[in-house]
């Protein structure tokens, strides 16, 4: 498809940003808004996509969050506990996951704008559940929801795009697929052109009122990803889509002067399946997010060399996972295993580790287990086998200490390996059970990289593009993962798709204003 020549507000990059944006500038009377993406139609959604559709939004607890959902009974709520997560809440998880770094004005934007962004998104047609598959535990038998995470679309990113197409065919928005942007200049008052580059082979220019740049970062890129992120980050898995690859970051600074912003040596990365897909540079459209492997803090991780790597229970899950693939990517051969006994290999959510997702490695015993793990990469079995056994005693010596202590998955429990008995040089902090009860499992997992934090500096409140100096670039705004600034080293489980919304809702009623006030100087101009 050849795209037409000339529209209100140019968006570039079809993930939740993207189309957020586009619907936003839509509805903010932007007139013309097309959405290209260089992704052939059949990868539309970039990374948003493979996620799995989870907001983390600021809330005043269940009864705020009711509304929202579709998939919770009157039975089942009067057995649900889930405490409000206030700005402040989401506030502190920002400061503390992300070092203290995050940009406080970004960051504020973000936590003040969360819960209205995903509203604005549910009235535009976006459907939302309780995630109790993936944020909740059964305790007591009440459901308790934890780490500040409640919210996801039904299918995940599957369904979160097709909801967000819809909206955005409703509110007329045009889009054109294998349109790869490759040139954006300045003309007169007319507004900006983009030069872009078709599925036809040739080069089209399209002349946009205002431009917003959605087009994600460069995580599927090896050689970006070698030079930015370090050695050996071009072994590293990309979880989603293969047309992430800094095109348009590269663009945005060579020819508009914009500013780099943010942690351009991190990444959000994960654990991920090591038998996952032949192609380590693309991601499983069918099987999407469910090769991600989260359950360590039910269990332990251990290197090829049988030795434990990180601390499986320092938080939850939702404020961990995204920088423990930085940990395994740098362990001999770049994998790991994770390792259950039968008390607890049952708690494992079933799409991601059910045999059709998953590969197990299982065992009678932890020294079955180990020689069944040598067969698929374990280096040293013995060590594995000492690492478990001594993992148990530390976990012994704390129950004696500690007789009244109790399992409890959906917060930080305290059950540790770390006693006056006894005391692990790397500790496992929480959800400390033995591992001691047969049979035994093992997933093996490597790191998948998910979207890298370095990106562009953008005003806060309106997500325009700033220069070096400080000065806006004019009628180009910025959103998504291509937004620098709030994420440095990890990030809060679910705010990347808040980000993408918050922001991108922001830019597009800024762009449409953009694009209004370019075309009333242009008819005064006429006149």
């Amino acid at each position: 498809m050849i795209p037409p020549s000339s529209c209100g507000v140019l968006v570039v990059g079809s993930g939740n940003a993207g189309f957020s944006a586009a619907i936003s500038a839509a509805q903010s009377g932007a007139g013309s808004v097309l959405l290209i993406d260089k992704c052939p139609e059949s990868w539309t959604g970039g990374n948003s996509y493979f996620t799995a559709g989870a907001y983390r939004i600021a809330h005043d607890g269940l009864a705020s969050i009711l509304p929202l959902v579709s998939n919770v009974s009157s039975e089942q709520a009067e057995r649900i506990d889930l405490e409000p997560y206030t700005e402040a809440d989401f506030a502190r998880d920002m400061r503390t996951v992300c070092g203290g770094r995050s940009d406080p004005e970004l960051s504020r934007v973000l936590v003040e704008d969360s819960g209205d962004a995903v509203r604005w998104l549910a009235r535009n047609g976006v459907r939302f559940w309780l995630s109790f598959n993936r944020q909740a535990y059964e305790v007591d038998g009440r459901t308790k929801f934890w780490g500040g995470l409640c919210l996801r679309t039904p299918d995940g990113g599957k369904s979160l795009i097709a909801d967000l197409q819809a909206s955005a065919a409703q509110h007329g928005v045009t889009t054109s697929f294998s349109t790869a942007l490759v040139d954006l200049r300045y003309q007169g008052s007319d507004g900006v052109v983009a030069t872009v580059r078709c599925d036809d082979g040739r080069r089209h220019e399209i002349t946009a009122r205002a431009v917003i740049l959605a087009a994600g970062g460069f995580e599927a890129s090896p050689s970006l990803r070698s030079q930015y992120l370090g050695p050996g980050w071009d072994m590293a898995y990309v979880r989603g889509t293969p047309y992430n690859t800094g095109d348009v970051l590269e663009l945005a600074v060579r020819s508009l002067g914009a500013q780099t912003f943010g942690n351009w040596s991190s990444c959000h990365s994960v654990a991920w399946d090591a038998s996952a897909s032949t192609d380590p540079n693309a991601g499983d459209r069918e099987a999407s997010n469910e090769y991600t492997k989260s359950g360590y803090p039910l269990g332990l991780m251990l290197n090829a060399e049988g030795q434990r790597f990180v601390d499986e229970g320092v938080d939850l899950r939702n404020y961990t996972y995204a920088k423990f693939g930085r940990a395994i990517l740098s362990q001999p051969g770049h994998l790991a295993f994770q390792v259950w006994d039968s008390q607890t290999s049952g708690m494992l959510r079933a799409e991601e580790y059910r045999p059709e997702r998953a590969e197990h490695i299982t065992g009678r015993t932890i020294e079955e287990l180990a020689k069944a793990c040598a067969d698929k990469g374990l280096l040293d079995a013995e060590a594995f086998v000492r690492t478990v056994h001594e993992y148990n005693e530390a976990v012994y010596a704390h129950r004696r200490e500690n007789p009244s202590a109790r399992f409890d998955p959906s917060m930080k429990d305290g059950l540790s390996t770390q006693s006056s008995g006894k005391r692990l040089s790397l500790a496992k902090s929480n959800w400390a059970l033995p591992l001691d009860q047969g049979p035994f499992l093992a997933v093996k997992v490597t790191c998948g990289v998910t979207f890298t934090f370095g990106g562009l500096r953008v005003d806060p409140q309106t997500a325009q593009l700033l220069s070096p100096g400080g000065g806006k670039i004019p009628r180009v705004y910025c959103c998504g993962e291509m937004l620098g600034g709030l994420f440095y080293g990890n990030y809060p489980g679910g705010s990347g798709l808040t980000s993408g919304t918050v922001f991108g809702r922001r830019a597009g009623r800024a762009a449409a204003a953009a694009a209004a006030a370019v075309e009333e100087e242009g008819d005064l101009v006429r006149s």
